[in-house]
């Protein structure tokens, strides 16, 4: 048989671990300096550009 587990406990250790993933991830992002939060901007607009470069354009509406 197995452990027995009171559910209400659970369900709170589960939301506390999200919400310290959560926080995490915002002190991560809002931590950085300016200068990286813009070089990581720049980085990402750079891919998002060569990534568009590589795309074919399609005569007409309707792909084919």
């Amino acid at each position: 048989m197995g452990e027995v587990v009171n559910l209400r406990r659970a369900r709170k250790q589960r939301a506390r671990i999200a919400a310290a993933k959560d926080s995490a991830a915002k002190r991560a992002k809002s931590g950085r300096a300016r200068a990286e939060r813009e070089a990581t901007q720049r980085a990402r607009r750079l891919a998002e550009k060569r990534l568009d470069a590589h795309r074919r354009e399609v005569a007409g509406d309707h792909a084919e």
